[in-house]
């Protein structure tokens, strides 16, 4: 398995897997891991806090809201977690 799968299939990433879902219910799982706002026709910036809020309660984390407009992507949530070392 290469490192990028594992990554992918990492228990931090499947609870965010399963924020992005909760928010966006039509995604699937793979539309989920390259989603971005740009890619996504029903993203807006009420999904983004709605996101945002999702994740903060999962990972227990607090996003500044500055940084709020910055997470405009799976990638940009999970390099945030990754920064802040939520679910570690």
């Amino acid at each position: 398995m290469s490192e990028s799968m594992s990554s992918q299939q990492s228990p931090e990433n499947e609870r965010l897997i399963r924020c992005f879902a909760s928010v966006f219910p039509s995604l699937s799982r793979e539309e989920i891991l390259s989603v971005s706002s740009d890619s996504a026709g029903n993203w807006d910036s009420l999904s983004t806090v709605t996101l945002a809020a999702v994740v903060q309660e999962e990972f227990n984390v607090e996003i500044e809201p500055e940084m709020i407009p910055e997470l405009n992507s799976f990638a940009a949530f999970q390099n945030y977690l990754e920064r802040a070392g939520a679910g570690k």
